[in-house]
């Protein structure tokens, strides 16, 4: 195996040194890189709902904000709750916090908002610590490994199984980069592989920090096999995986060359689909970069998408067919700290400032 290339045909995934792209080995198979993350848990004591029960999944990003305006408003990514716990007024919320939610023992109001409404209100919150579980590893399966890493297993030392930092490259079947894991991994073990002769299974003593959730594997799946050929595939999925596709979008759009256009070039956005904020993003990269293609996935992304590198060169024109399902769906949102605002208008600002004529019919 040459130093620094993949071989194609090999499989989807690539160890390699992140410092000067040796390759590792590339596998067939990555254990552990499809499960359900690790979530923080939330009881919102005195919990008094604006609306209707809240139950399952909650919303992409739900905000936490707390009555003391000093503090900042606290994220919960990808929320979900079985609603209010049996014969209490608490509320459990569960999500991605990365540790970076409410403080333990937070004894203070706060309201609660999904970035589209606000759903309730509570007197305190307590997180609920989770029993201490050992990591699951990362184990890649039919994995053909290079020299260096031939060396490392037969040497056995410590220092030897111990790659320091590498980058886990993720391919689609024709080769092409999709998105890629930084790890810091150490091989804990390795044996042969039923996938074949002179091939392993390595497993790494290392917990990804980002696995991918059981909502969106069939997402990874469709993408892994190649990019979409016609734009809107993404239009029947729910908000939650519509998410999940815009990471992707973003992730590989990030790692493309894009070829730019002369200025003056003509783009058309078919805003029939547009009825949350993924799917905005999504018809505008698609509208910019056609199917699967990246054109910002939040505000700041789409200014810097506007200044250059992603296909587009001021100045231009943008065709916006069915504006007002977008503005419809999008034009009452909040802010983290729960001010509302209008999405759509800050979009078309935005769009105006980087040097395209927006046309909305």
């Amino acid at each position: 195996m040459h130093e620094g290339r993949i071989p194609r045909g090999q499989g989807r995934y690539a160890l390699t040194d992140p410092q000067d792209g040796h390759v590792w080995g590339v596998c067939a198979e990555a254990d552990g890189l499809f499960r359900e993350p690790r979530r923080g848990t939330y009881e919102l004591f005195g919990w008094v709902p604006d609306g209707s029960e809240v139950r399952g999944w909650v919303g992409s990003r739900v905000w936490l904000v707390p009555d003391d305006t000093t503090l900042e408003a606290w994220l919960l990514e990808d929320a979900g709750s079985l609603g209010l716990h049996p014969r209490t007024d608490s509320f459990v919320l569960t999500g991605m916090d990365d540790y970076m939610g409410p403080p333990e023992g937070h004894r203070a109001p706060a309201r609660v908002h999904d970035g589209y409404r606000w759903l309730g209100s509570c007197r305190e919150i307590a997180r609920v610590l989770p029993d201490e579980q050992a990591p699951p590893p990362l184990v890649l399966r039919g994995l053909a490994p290079g020299d260096r890493l031939r060396c490392a297993l037969a040497t056995g030392t410590r220092r030897a199984l111990d790659l320091n930092e590498a980058r886990l490259e993720i391919r689609d079947d024709n080769g092409k980069p999709v998105t890629d894991r930084l790890l810091r991994p150490r091989v804990r073990a390795w044996r042969p592989s039923t996938y074949g002769p002179d091939l392993i299974d390595l497993e790494l003593d290392e917990e990804l920090h980002s696995p991918v959730p059981g909502y969106a594997r069939p997402i990874w799946e469709r993408w892994l096999a190649g990019p979409p050929e016609a734009r809107g595939v993404w239009a029947t999925l729910d908000t939650r995986q519509r998410e999940a596709w815009l990471e992707l979008v973003r992730e590989r759009g990030c790692r493309l060359k894009h070829q730019g256009r002369p200025p003056g070039h003509g783009y058309e956005l078919d805003g029939r689909l547009i009825t949350d904020e993924p799917s905005l993003y999504l018809a505008l990269g698609e509208a910019v970069n056609g199917p699967g293609g990246y054109f910002g996935g939040c505000v700041d992304a789409l200014v810097d998408c506007l200044r250059g590198k992603f296909g587009y060169t001021a100045p231009a024109t943008l065709l916006w067919r069915d504006a007002a399902t977008a503005r419809e769906h999008l034009s009452h949102v909040l802010t983290p700290e729960g001010e509302p605002y209008d999405l759509v208008a800050l979009v078309l600002e935005v769009l105006a400032e980087g040097g395209m004529r927006v046309v909305c019919t």
